[in-house]
């Protein structure tokens, strides 16, 4: 049976639910910078450091949420998403919390579950049990119902979960689940969604690309620059890198546009982060 959630417990949802509605619609962050044609020629790259300490705070008793970019009831125009990155939530949902079932459209979803569990139910009939270091794949298309709730009555869950928008709206909704575990491979990124599939990756519904990274210390990869994809978002989920020059600890992000050049990724301490490469 799943946990009932108290008057409290709703109307803070429901804030959530009308935030987003709010939010989504904002410019994103940074300001697009112009064409490809007109970056080659005069726009350097621009790198900008989002600290793990001045993301949105939200508290609820029984969730701990920290917004990279503008959400719910937290807004700030200076960081609206990031292209089509909309969203990147850090939460800690205490034993036998969560979100009963709510409705999503035209949202490309990933959750990553980092400590404890997290059960999911659909209105599509999927139900399963999120475990550590796996990842959650729900494409609303023209609309999904879900639920969300830790099913631990002793252990809180860690979790993200970051969404995307779609190239198009609509379509039928889609559900999938990437599981890295054991089967993660070190020292290089590994593509986990893409717009083509490829690389046994699962496809979504945008033309951009979604890597894992585990690096030792010391270790150090090199992301080579594409023309699809300028743009770069990098977050660290555990650990300190150094890309460039720009020291990353703990979930901090960093945003990177216009790349041309390739981008050089050390870390100086074992680390395990995400790396989204999307269009203009």
């Amino acid at each position: 049976m799943q946990p009932e959630i108290p008057p409290p417990i709703t109307t803070i949802f429901i804030s959530l639910i009308i935030g987003r509605t709010r939010w989504i619609k904002r410019t994103t962050f940074p300001a697009r910078l112009g064409t490809r044609q007109e970056r080659e020629y005069s726009i350097p790259v621009k790198l900008y450091k989002r600290p793990a300490s001045e993301r949105g705070v939200a508290e609820h008793g029984w969730l701990h949420a920290r917004f990279s970019f503008s959400f719910a009831n937290y807004f700030d125009p200076k960081h609206c998403g990031f292209h089509s990155l909309k969203v990147m939530n850090n939460d800690v949902i205490e034993p036998g919390g969560g979100f009963g079932t709510h409705p999503h459209q035209n949202a490309e979803i990933f959750t990553y579950v980092i400590s404890g569990e997290l059960e999911h139910k659909d209105s599509m009939g999927n139900g399963s049990v999120i475990s550590p270091g796996n990842l959650q794949y729900l494409s609303a298309g023209h609309g999904v119902s879900h639920s969300e709730f830790n099913p631990s009555s002793e252990n809180s869950t860690e979790l993200y979960q970051i969404w995307m928008t779609p190239k198009e709206n609509g379509g039928t909704p889609r559900y999938a689940e990437k599981n890295l575990g054991p089967n993660s491979v070190k020292n290089k990124l590994q593509l986990l969604f893409s717009g083509d599939g490829r690389q046994e990756s699962v496809k979504i519904r945008q033309d951009a690309e979604f890597h894992f990274g585990q690096l030792d210390i010391n270790s150090q990869i090199c992301i080579d620059p594409s023309p699809q994809f300028p743009n770069c978002w990098i977050q660290v989920i555990d650990g300190n890198l150094l890309v460039e020059s720009t020291d990353l600890k703990k979930a901090d992000g960093l945003a990177i546009e216009n790349r041309s050049e390739p981008l050089h990724v050390r870390a100086s301490k074992t680390a395990d982060f995400f790396v989204f490469q999307l269009p203009d």
